[in-house]
């Protein structure tokens, strides 16, 4: 027997601003090192890690102040979403070329941009 609990926040108008905030500082850093990614990508024919996004990430808190503002991991989170949404694209790409015949067709769409529309309810 499995056993679950919801929950249900009422943040502040001051925690609203915050978590807002952080979803989109989260959302900017994701598509701008997906931009990064595929223009890395394109001059070398290799793309970016982690801990490459993640010296630039300082780099780009001195560009933008207001990144400055939200917690370091929201944003670091947002990196090790499109590091693993690259890892599995070409993981699934890969398997793709590897055995043609199989009968499931697997999903072999880059990551994408994220809009603020998909944040919202």
């Amino acid at each position: 027997m499995h056993k679950a609990f919801k929950f249900r926040l009422y943040p502040t108008k001051e925690q609203a601003t915050c978590i807002n905030k952080s979803i989109g500082c989260s959302r900017f850093v994701f598509n701008h090192f997906l931009a990064e990614w595929h223009e890395t990508y394109k001059k070398t024919g290799k793309g970016l890690t982690y801990h490459a996004c993640a010296k630039l990430l300082t780099a780009l808190k001195t560009q933008f102040e207001w990144l400055k503002e939200v917690d370091a991991h929201a944003l670091q989170s947002s990196l090790w979403n499109l590091d693993d949404a690259f890892k599995r694209f070409f993981k699934n790409k890969m398997m793709h070329l590897v055995s043609k015949a199989r009968e499931t067709v697997c999903s072999l769409t880059q990551p994408r941009l994220k809009r603020k529309i998909n944040f919202q309810k």
